[in-house]
């Protein structure tokens, strides 16, 4: 289905691009009353979850790379929201009561992110598409991770 507005609309790239761009603004304003970005919100939302994780695999689970995760973790324990704990040969990441504190917060943020893409999608259609791009990913990853070795 190609539009006419926009003549790249049958390309993928393109479109997933255009699409990334869209949910940026959204999240940007979703999570602006918490004062943080939405990959900083969600990096915290996942340490509160597992206190004690590793950066690799925060790096994982954020399906980012390791040497960004550092940098975010970085910048998150530099304004007071983590604290990383060397232990043996690993380090693990804890939130700190700070970044507990902001957590109700940031759920609530992301509660919102939903409603606003939800609203003219349609909660049904936006868990489908939310399933199938993931899924979409998932695949692409492992195929380009594949060509690699």
């Amino acid at each position: 289905m190609k539009s006419k507005s926009l003549p790249f609309s049958d390309c993928l790239y393109y479109t997933a691009n255009v699409l990334s761009r869209v949910m940026t603004r959204m999240a940007d304003d979703a999570f602006a009353s918490t004062g943080l970005t939405s990959s900083y919100a969600f990096l915290l939302m996942l340490v509160n979850a597992s206190p004690g994780i590793q950066p690799l695999e925060i790096s994982r689970e954020m399906m980012l790379k390791p040497s960004t995760i550092t940098r975010f973790i970085e910048k998150m324990e530099y304004r007071g929201f983590l604290q990383r704990k060397p232990e043996g040969r690993s380090t693990k990441v804890y939130p700190t009561q700070k970044a507990v504190e902001i957590n109700a917060d940031i759920q609530k943020a992301w509660e919102r992110l939903f409603g606003k893409y939800a609203s003219p999608l349609g909660t049904p259609e936006a868990n489908g598409l939310i399933k199938n791009v993931f899924e979409a990913s998932q695949k692409l990853e492992a195929y380009v991770h594949d060509q690699k070795n």
